[in-house]
């Protein structure tokens, strides 16, 4: 038993936008959020951390760089706003597949630069970018492509190339599961600091994708739930807590060496510098969780609602303690200290898709974790936290999948080279 419940044909799409991604360019354009970035994917960044205040910077200081060892958008700052999308591929032929991550890759390296994607000039076709980003910047845009299992079937040869650390995910208790909010082939991750740019990074690969490749499912997120930085104050997710305290920083080289980058030893070659990326969709029960006391709900959490400290503790960075949390916290029962210390990369987002009939919000974490090996990190996690964590009764979990990043690419490289070229 899986978390991949059975899915629909891949030539069938299954969109799901959230408030939609018209919307995203008006009702959550207000919530864009400029903020010094640094690289994550091995080139330095074109901005210093000292060149301004917040939203201050022209653009050709927000950006991040494209090129590197890994793809930037996993260890990069976190940005202010998500478009994700994952894709069934429509085409059986495995060079129509590797152009389109040519096409892609491309595409990427040019949006990510803050310039128009590049095609046919004449005036009697479709313009080659959609052109809702012009007069834009580039607002950090990071864009991190992922392989799902499904990809690795008879369809391109690809099945003796699977890695091990991308075994479907159990079937964890209470989950709830809809079929359409789950697998896919690729995953693209877009994140930038103005939904619009994000939105538009989306619609154009997805545009470029047509005739190979069709979306399965898409959210939008905002108001990021987790942090890869020190600097600055911890997120809070919708329940109103600060989340990611202990979350694995983008410059702890360490860190991101034990924890969520794929070695030689692991297994496949051409995963070397890449990551694991789990995806959650959970849903929060936001008005049951609005009528519990604040004293339930910190016990809950098992950290304080103002300041984040551990219970027991006096600041937000204090050593958690597990012993000292109430036993089915959520802090004691995801502690590093549980799981034989292995930790994870967090770059999660809330996310708001209107009201159900009864006015109740459609509302909660969109999880996104990047590790090493989602056997010995994501699923012992969960596992726990699916049998034992008293946060249960307020969250559901709604979307699951699992993708393969593979590495960075250089100035002539494409996602996916080392594994179809």
């Amino acid at each position: 038993m899986t978390s991949q419940p059975d899915l629909p044909h891949p030539g069938r799409r299954q969109v799901i936008v959230g408030a939609g991604a018209l919307a995203a360019s008006g009702m959550l354009a207000g919530l864009a959020v400029a903020t010094n970035r640094q690289g994550g994917s091995g080139d330095a960044h074109d901005r210093s951390a000292a060149d301004g205040p917040r939203g201050a910077a022209p653009s050709s200081q927000r950006r991040v760089a494209f090129h590197g060892e890994h793809q930037a958008g996993i260890s990069t700052p976190v940005q202010g706003h998500l478009h994700f999308a994952a894709y069934d591929v429509t085409t059986t032929d495995r060079a129509a597949l590797a152009d389109l991550l040519r096409a892609w890759t491309d595409a990427a390296r040019t949006m990510t630069a803050n310039r128009p994607v590049q095609g046919v000039g004449s005036r009697l076709a479709p313009p080659a970018d959609t052109g809702e980003a012009a007069g834009l910047d580039a607002a950090n845009l990071t864009i991190t492509v992922g392989f799902g299992p499904s990809l690795f079937n008879d369809r391109f040869g690809l099945a003796h190339e699977r890695p091990a650390a991308l075994a479907d995910l159990p079937r964890f208790p209470g989950e709830v599961l809809d079929r359409h909010r789950c697998g896919g082939d690729l995953a693209v991750q877009a994140c930038a600091d103005d939904p619009q740019v994000a939105v538009h990074a989306v619609r154009n690969l997805t545009r470029i994708a047509m005739g190979r490749a069709a979306v399965r499912w898409a959210q939008l997120g905002f108001g990021r739930a987790s942090t890869t930085e020190t600097a600055g104050p911890t997120p809070r997710n919708l329940f109103g807590f600060k989340d990611g305290t202990a979350n694995v920083l983008g410059n702890d080289s360490h860190a991101l060496a034990e924890h969520v980058w794929a070695h030689r030893s692991d297994g496949r070659d051409w995963m070397v510098g890449g990551s694991f990326l789990v995806v959650r969709r959970i849903g929060m029960m936001i008005e049951i969780w609005d009528r519990t006391s604040l004293d339930v709900q910190e016990k809950i959490i098992g950290r304080t609602k103002d300041g984040g400290a551990p219970l027991g503790s006096d600041t937000e960075r204090d050593r958690v303690r597990p012993a000292a949390l109430p036993a089915t916290s959520h802090v004691r029962l995801a502690h590093p200290s549980l799981h034989g210390g292995v930790r994870l990369l967090r770059r999660g987002f809330n996310f708001v898709d209107g009201s159900d009939s009864f006015g109740h919000l459609d509302a909660g974490l969109f999880f996104l974790a990047y590790q090493r090996d989602p056997r010995r990190q994501f699923v012992p996690i969960q596992t726990e936290l699916a049998r034992n964590d008293g946060m249960n009764e307020y969250v559901r979990h709604t979307g699951s999948a699992l993708f393969a990043v593979p590495p960075g690419v250089n100035s002539d490289g494409w996602w996916g080279e080392t594994l179809l070229g």
